[in-house]
Order: structure tokens, then sequence, then C-alpha cells
């Protein structure tokens, strides 16, 4: 089935960096200048309508920041984000609440993200008194559905959230994101906490309800095997930055960036066969003093001058892929003809089944 080519979702230039600096008195004692996170730093793409975008990467590289940033938790501090045609930093009030409304999400930890205290009824009626007119019985009436929708009993309202398993307590949390009818989902690493079976039931109950609604995801994991089943493009990012984003299948077959290389080689082969593995080289260096140049250049096998000096644009490339890397855009003959190590490995699917 062909996407539709309206984008939802539009990222232009969005960052968001964060004063990590001494206390002012303590500054201005020592002189010290001010330093700054750039947790995301210029960070462009659009999400169209219906699709799954899934955003990959090492822990710390500006994922879970972006995410907040799609939902309005955290603030620009520079570019812009526009849904369905609007900025979200020119809108305010009701215009604000409605846009609000049609963006939601779901977070990582079902454990730490549903309030104890409350009662599961109450907990998914939540976003329904912030954004909704309803009355009680409407509202009960809207939880009740939404249990069925997850796969619950609508008598679970009455429950506690300690009262039920890792797999059901993301169910709620599915349940509460649905709540007030959203068009666009930011699912930040919905199944890491849950066990293997269970997230193969959660990502098909996901995946039936963005079909029965026509939900738009954006997909943030580290597993690239929940990624290869969820996604329709995959986007990589390094220390606050996509240095690639393509469709699922060029970029699983035939990654263009070193970095993507390395991910994909690091996926682990259960399946044997005696497949050479690249392993990821070095560590991910300090945000606070990333690089000059490409921030990928010291654990890049590939790195020239040119590297070292230069940040590379994001730019278009084979088929519909775009990349940040000055091999990829200059044709060197090694960054575009990988060896069998560094090329695209095979992904074991996970489980599919029936959605209960």
């Amino acid at each position: 089935m062909t996407k539709p080519a309206t984008p939802l979702v539009e990222v232009v230039d969005a960052a968001r960096w964060f004063d990590v600096s001494p206390p002012w008195l303590e500054r201005m004692i020592s002189r010290r200048p001010r330093v700054d996170l750039r947790a995301v730093d210029g960070v462009t793409f659009t999400i169209r309508k219906g699709e799954t975008l899934a955003l990959v990467g090492e822990s710390g590289c500006g994922k879970s920041t972006l995410a907040r940033l799609l939902v309005g938790l955290y603030g620009l501090t520079r570019g812009d984000i526009r849904f369905d045609g609007r900025s979200l930093t020119s809108v305010h009030g009701a215009q604000a609440q409605a846009l609000r409304r049609r963006r939601q999400m779901i977070f990582q930890d079902p454990y730490a993200s549903l309030n104890p205290r409350w009662r599961v009824g109450r907990i998914i009626a939540e976003p329904l008194n912030a954004l909704a007119d309803m009355t009680s019985a409407q509202k009960r009436e809207r939880v009740d559905a939404l249990l069925r929708q997850v796969g619950l009993d609508p008598a679970d309202r009455t429950r506690y959230p300690h009262q039920f398993s890792g797999g059901q307590r993301q169910r709620i949390s599915i349940a509460r994101a649905l709540a007030a009818r959203p068009e666009f989902l930011v699912c930040d690493e919905p199944t890491s906490a849950l066990d293997v079976s269970v997230q193969a039931q959660v990502l098909n109950l996901m995946k039936d309800l963005q079909r029965e609604l026509g939900l738009t995801y954006l997909f943030i994991s580290h597993n690239l095997a929940v990624v290869h089943h969820v996604a329709d493009r995959v986007g990589v990012m390094y220390l606050g930055r996509i240095v690639e984003l393509a469709p699922r299948d060029s970029l699983f077959a035939r990654p263009l960036h070193p970095y993507t290389r390395m991910l994909l080689s690091a996926i682990p082969d259960i399946r044997g066969g005696g497949h050479a593995r690249t392993p990821v080289a070095g560590e991910v260096p300090n945000p606070l003093n990333p690089p000059p140049g490409c921030t990928f250049h010291p654990r890049c096998p590939h790195a020239r001058d040119v590297c070292r000096q230069e940040a590379p644009a994001f730019l278009p490339a084979k088929g519909d892929a775009e990349v940040a890397c000055h091999g990829v855009a200059q044709g060197w003959p090694d960054v575009m003809s990988p060896t069998a190590e560094s090329a695209g490995r095979p992904v074991v699917p996970i489980a599919v089944e029936a959605t209960p």
C-alpha cells in the first residue's frame, strides 16, 4: 500500500539545548563560560500521514528529547515544528489545546508512567478531563470502549496499576494515549521494558490500531528487530543529529552511513552461518564537548581530513535516502562499496502472534 505524500509532521532545523552551567554566582567567581548540552542540534525530517517513522541510535543521542519536543513537553531552542501545516510555536490558547489533543505520547516504562494512587478508569479519563468536553457518563462509556479496544475488560477500570502485569500496564498507557482521539502518537520505546513474547503482542496491537484508526507513529527503539517489524522509514541519530534517513528495506539491505552499518553489524545473529561482524568501535564522545567536523569521525574507519574539519550536510542519496556523510556525498570508493562485513545483516524477525 502506497503511503500518501501529505506530511502530517514537519520538523525544520529543530534544536534543544540545555544550560548545564554551574550556578550563576559560582560562574561569576570562577569566570567560567556558559555550558550548553546540545541534546538535539539541527534535525529536519517529515512524517507522512499514516506511516511509522522509527528513530534508532545509542543511548544519549537525543531520541527522547526529540520525542518530547514533538508533543510540547520541551520548547525549541531553534527551528520549527509544524503539525498538519501549522507551526506549534505560533499557536496559543484554544488553538494550541486543539493541536495538543491531536498528538499524544506513549512512554517507555509502564511501571513509572501510571499514577499508582489512581484507579485505571481515572488514569485513562485524565486526557478527557483536560482536552474534551464530556459528561461523566460519556467519559465512563469512552473509558470502557478504550479498555475493550486494547484487549482489557471494562471491569478493570476499578483496579490499580500494581494489579496488572507489565504488558497490561502498557495497554493501559496506550488506552490513555488514545482517549482524546489523537492522529499522531509518539512512542518512546514502548516495548523495551516488556518480555519478548509480550512485546510481540503489544506491537501487533499497535499495528492493528494504526490500521483501524489511521494513526501516524514516531516510534523510538533500540531494538532493530522491532524497528524492522513496525517501521516504514528509519532515521538514525547520533549526538543530536540524524545521520541517515531511508525507507526501512533499503536501510537494512544497504545502509549508507558508517554508523548505521556499525549498528546493523551489532545485531546478534542467532541463526549462525559464520557471518563476520564489525564491532562498534570506540565510545560515544562527551556531548558537552563534541568533536569538530563530523561528530562520528573519531569512530569512523573511513574518516579523512575533511571529516575532522567540516560538518557534513544532510543531503539526498541513492533511492529515497538522505545521509550526512562526506564519503557518500563525494563517492569515496571505500564508503560506497562496503565489504560484506560492514553491509546490512539479516534481521531475526520478532514473533507475530494474533492480538488477543
